[in-house]
């Protein structure tokens, strides 16, 4: 998991899986940001393989956190079996979804 800054906002990088094992290290990492004073996170999921329902709801429970202070936490994932996911639970109505790490650090 790699962290850095661009454009006023924190990209978060994450690869391999997303599951009950490894979505506590993105839970910790987000609310380490958010305590910091970091409310526009970007999590960058072009390398996740695998997504399960922990790492759903940790996305959604970052969400929350940084929607508490005005904050945006914005995905950038371009793979169809992880978009089918969001699109399947709802999420990607609830989610700002980019193709691009570009893209969403464009976007306003």
């Amino acid at each position: 998991m790699a962290t850095r800054e661009a454009d006023g906002k924190t990209v978060v990088t994450v690869g391999g899986e997303i599951d009950v094992y490894t979505a506590p290290k993105l839970r910790d990492k987000i609310t380490e940001l958010v305590a910091a004073g970091v409310y526009d996170i970007v999590i960058d999921m072009g390398g996740v393989e695998f997504l399960d329902s922990t790492g759903l709801g940790v996305l959604v429970g970052g969400l929350k956190k940084v929607r508490a202070h005005d904050g945006s936490l914005q995905l950038v994932c371009s793979q169809d079996r992880l978009l089918k996911i969001f699109r399947i639970t709802g999420l990607a109505k609830v989610f700002v979804i980019h193709e691009s790490a570009d893209e969403a650090l464009a976007a306003h």
